[in-house]
């Protein structure tokens, strides 16, 4: 089983990780929360990403500018 992590960043470039070691499916609905939540809509949540066990990005959400990674084409593949 594959462990993910989900990290969200602050304005300041402070970050906390909210979920670690956790199944795709909970990073997933994690991410989710974090980039549908107030303070993404407000921006003092700046970026939200979800890493792997070998700490590559899987998921990169942004303020202002939505899921940026994977790329959309990617996504309607």
């Amino acid at each position: 089983m594959s462990e993910f992590s989900v990290c969200q960043f602050f304005p300041n470039g402070q970050y906390e990780y909210v979920k670690r070691h956790v199944s795709a499916e909970e990073a997933v609905a994690c991410f989710t929360q974090l980039i549908t939540s107030v303070g993404a809509k407000i921006g003092t949540t700046r970026r939200v990403i979800i890493t792997d066990g070998g700490d590559c990005c899987n998921m990169e959400w942004k303020f202002g500018e939505g899921i940026v990674y994977p790329p959309q084409e990617a996504r309607r593949a």
